[in-house]
């Protein structure tokens, strides 16, 4: 028994993924991480029919590539000549507005510069947006000029959320003049639906540092609410543009990573210069392409990080991503973010990246923008992000999870801000917080999770656009299932959007 015991755990992990061959033995993985290397069986299978055994010549061709650094895709540049792309023969209109990304020392009065600036900026949306004649209170402070019975709303940034013994919640709101609980009763029996279970639902969803309305009645030294009201944005008709063009949306690249899928990346460029049939029309038709950050996999971003390195020299990691953007037709206009994964800063704001990274790469339809930033593409405002908070706020959410990325992007614009929870996200704080989203997008589009997801709220198309990376030994462990390789392509005249999978496309 001893000497399979190795190869009974592997299977277990690959349950469902592969046949493993009797044949396999303990010697035959001997000394092998078995966390990377289920990611590499997994991603060798990926995409291929028909039954999928790991024999010892396939383990031995996996367990060879495993080893190689990525080399830059080779593919050719040059369009077939009976080409002829509809986004070629449009000229591309387009700003960029990037997120100022101030130099701090994080002290005391900073922090409280950072936290005032967001309470102004959204108090401001909040009461721009109120309805009714109930009394706005300016300030917290002002409750104890009034009776017990009183109605009133009031403005305040969440401290704390707990459920008492009865059931009912009680959140703490504060603003620099005090602070007040809030109860929240939760509805008798097996009631659902009616204002105080909807109000009741939607105070569960409260985060820490989120800045939200309250309308309620004092009951000393309460306020017991009826009704609690996001930042939120606007319900608008979606809006769409004249020329019949499209934006690709993209991220989590990855390249340097052993789990970069270079053949499907390969097949993308194959697909974007119009040598692959299959739609080839909507390739035609792409104007923008977005880049929302991890373009590379980095240099120590996590423990243990180089076991899963095919190039472990960040400059190298960017040169071989450059290469890459180079053979994107140069009529197309390009967005690139950054993320957690790359050389810059961690803590968000996170600037463009350096010329020391950069280097002597220069393409005049290549454009580095801040993560997050503001994009204009034809007249729609394009609010790019890399998504680092999302994590935070399918933690902290109820109804939020990592296979509907886009329930946590709806909760960002509920609350007006790329990362509402401060603590869990790396945050730098500065006079300003320039993280509220203070312009309303036409389109949110986010990564980091792995994961493709679509919605449209109120009027705003949302675009989770996943990733160029196979499974990750830390996804399995999690149980998060990615969606690799499928790019997100938004036709902006029709305000349609649409996926192309490139583990199937082309092949």
């Amino acid at each position: 028994m001893g000497s399979v015991r190795v190869v009974m755990e592997l299977a277990e992990r690959l349950s469902g993924r592969c046949i493993i061959d009797a044949s396999l033995t303990d010697d035959d993985v001997k000394g092998k991480d078995l966390e990377s290397l289920t990611a590499h069986i997994i991603s060798f299978f990926e995409g291929r029919e028909g039954l999928k055994i790991l024999d010892k010549g396939t383990l031995v061709e996996i367990l060879k590539e495993e080893g190689e650094e990525k080399k830059p895709v080779q593919i050719e540049i040059t369009r077939p000549l009976e080409y002829m792309p509809l986004a070629k023969e449009v000229s591309g209109k387009f700003s960029v507005r990037n997120v100022d990304v101030e130099k701090t020392s994080a002290s005391v009065s900073d922090f409280a510069s950072y936290f005032n600036d967001r309470f102004d900026k959204l108090r401001n949306i909040l009461e721009s947006g109120r309805t009714g004649n109930i009394s706005m209170l300016s300030s917290i402070d002002k409750i104890g000029q009034y009776a017990t019975g009183r109605e009133l709303s009031i403005v305040g940034m969440v401290y704390e959320k707990i459920v008492t013994k009865k059931g009912n919640l009680m959140v703490t709101i504060e603003d620099d003049t005090g602070s007040v609980k809030v109860i929240f009763t939760k509805p008798q029996g097996n009631v659902k639906g009616g204002a105080a279970a909807d109000t009741f639902s939607a105070a569960m969803k409260l985060v820490s540092d989120q800045v939200v309305a309250v309308k309620g009645k004092i009951a000393t030294p309460f306020i017991i609410a009826n009704k609690v009201l996001w930042p939120d944005i606007p319900i608008r008709t979606r809006k769409v543009t004249e020329n019949d063009t499209a934006i690709a949306f993209t991220s989590d690249v990855h390249v340097g990573s052993k789990l970069f899928l270079d053949k499907q990346f390969s097949r993308f460029l194959e697909w974007i210069n119009g040598r692959v049939e299959r739609k080839r029309d909507l390739a035609g038709k792409i104007k923008y392409l977005v880049i929302s950050g991890d373009l590379v996999d980095g240099i120590g971003v996590y423990p243990e990080q180089d076991k899963e390195l095919a190039i472990p020299d960040i400059y190298k990691q960017y040169s071989m991503l450059f290469d890459l953007l180079s053979k994107v037709p140069d009529y197309l206009e390009i967005f690139v973010l950054t993320g957690n994964h790359d050389a810059v800063q961690r803590s968000e704001p996170q600037p463009m990246l350096t010329r020391e990274i950069i280097g002597d790469f220069s393409k005049e339809n290549v454009h580095f923008v801040s993560n997050p930033g503001y994009v204009m593409l034809d007249g729609l405002r394009v609010l790019a992000y890399h998504g680092t908070s999302l994590d935070s706020v399918i933690w902290n959410v109820p109804g939020c999870s990592y296979s509907r990325p886009e329930s946590a992007m709806i909760e960002v614009l509920k609350m007006r801000h790329i990362s509402p929870i401060y603590g869990d996200n790396p945050v730098t704080p500065g006079k300003s917080d320039s993280l509220v989203i203070d312009q309303i997008p036409d389109i949110l589009h986010m990564g980091h999770l792995h994961r493709n997801g679509y919605a449209d709220y109120h009027g705003t198309q949302i675009v989770n656009s996943g990733t160029w990376q196979a499974r990750t030994s830390y996804q399995i462990k999690l149980g998060h299932m990615p969606t690799p390789a499928v790019l997100p392509v938004y036709e902006s005249k029709q305000g349609r959007m649409g996926a192309v999978d490139f583990n199937t496309l082309g092949v």
